[in-house]
């Protein structure tokens, strides 16, 4: 049928299946660009006798690399759409992980990590909800929320894929089936399942046909410097920032933090219940997002977030209260990435999404690069973890008021 939008009877929304296939995509490019470095960072440093310095320095790389186009990646999915920029994410990322197979110098790294950051950013947070944002309106909460599990599954199932195939194939042969695996599951998912609009398909946002009674306005488009200077975005844009920033430190240090404590096999149970708990968040969010005021929850997450950093940073002598600072804080980590876009998408519509969450996401990400400098600088000085968690605790309320600040102006637009 030519012409105009039609309602389309289907057992299942098309929407669905792309959160679904941004879902795969997420877990995909959270296993292996962003729990997976730990591993890379410890096999090639002891594969080539490396400092863990060194090779951290070219995982900073992927990160500023990361950082840098992702304003890019939010305006070409809007307007090329999200076929054409996860299937070309996937092929960059996967060169990285080729190139990585084959290192012998330093300069190897730097250059298949800066791979890996340029195609994770594809295939990112700032890509999945750009795809997402044109194909819900009353629903945007549970979609987006449900398509981001995959990074929660992402953290419980990574590492331990790639120890497994480092331990039956080698590192080498590893990564070429890591390289594998994301084009074998991502290209499908780009070319037969991921659309632009779902009008291409003839359908409405959320599946739902506009009645005679619906008043239809045409969406407010924003230029990126528009949204900019607007409180609405600032807050969004530091309060997750300097969130980030803290959630990144924190992680990259909780293993050394508990260590001592609990020893390595409880390490590693802590971690992987903390990874569960992350998993439980996004859904809860998912469940109440579209009928809360997602502010109030992004406060209430950050708070959650400070408290249980500030038992880790108060009773720091107590085994019990370093347990309950990483499950608490695992808590909220997975929503601690899920909301910025929630709240972008709702405030700001989505005919300009793509554009304002990229530049929002290109900074939110550049200062959440520093947090693993964060906790370690502060270490180093203070001799413990106490005054990093503290200043960590402090942050995450300063953060909890700022997105509070934030809703006091915010815009409230329609999609």
């Amino acid at each position: 049928m030519q012409g105009a939008p039609s309602a389309m009877k289907s057992t299942v929304f098309h929407g669905w299946w792309m959160v679904a296939g941004c879902m795969v995509v997420a877990t995909v490019a959270w296993s292996f660009g962003l729990y997976g470095p730990s591993v890379y960072l410890h096999t090639i440093s002891q594969m080539h006798d490396w400092s863990i310095g060194l090779v951290s320095s070219a995982l900073t790389l992927a990160f500023l690399v990361n950082a840098s186009i992702l304003s890019f990646v939010g305006s070409a999915i809007s307007k090329y759409g999200p076929q054409r920029v996860m299937a070309l994410g996937a092929a960059v990322m996967a060169s990285g992980f080729i190139a990585m197979s084959a290192i012998t110098q330093v300069w190897h790294v730097y250059a298949s990590f800066a791979l890996m950051g340029l195609g994770w950013a594809c295939l990112s947070t700032t890509a999945i909800t750009s795809s997402l944002a044109p194909w819900f309106d009353r629903h945007q909460g549970r979609a987006v929320s449900t398509a981001m599990l995959g990074a929660s599954i992402g953290g419980m199932v990574g590492v331990p894929i790639l120890l497994a195939l480092i331990g039956a194939f080698g590192f080498s042969i590893a990564v070429l089936v890591v390289a594998a695996i994301i084009l074998i599951t991502v290209w499908p998912i780009s070319f037969f399942i991921m659309r632009r609009h779902p009008q291409d398909l003839g359908l409405y946002p959320d599946g739902i046909v506009p009645t005679n009674n619906t008043p239809i306005s045409a969406p407010r488009t924003w230029t990126r410097a528009a949204a900019l200077s607007t409180t609405a975005l600032r807050t969004v844009t530091l309060a997750f920032g300097v969130a980030l920033m803290v959630q990144i430190g924190f992680l990259t240090h909780q293993v050394s933090l508990l260590l001592p404590a609990i020893g390595a096999s409880g390490t590693a149970l802590c971690v992987t219940l903390a990874a569960v708990l992350a998993f439980l968040g996004r859904i809860l969010l998912a469940r109440f997002s579209d009928h809360l005021d997602v502010r109030l929850i992004a406060c209430g997450v950050l708070v959650n977030a400070a408290v249980s950093l500030s038992l880790g940073a108060f009773f720091n002598e107590h085994t019990w209260a370093l347990i309950i600072a990483v499950l608490g804080f695992g808590l909220s980590a997975g929503s601690i990435t899920t909301l910025p876009p929630l709240i972008v998408r709702r405030e700001f519509g989505a005919a300009s999404f793509g554009a304002i969450f990229g530049i929002a996401a290109m900074l939110m990400q550049l200062m959440s690069s520093l947090g693993p400098a964060f906790f370690g600088v502060l270490f180093d000085l203070s001799g413990g973890y106490q005054l990093p968690l503290g200043l960590a605790a402090g942050l995450n309320f300063f953060a909890a008021a700022v997105v509070m600040r934030g809703r006091q102006t915010s815009i409230q637009t329609t999609s």
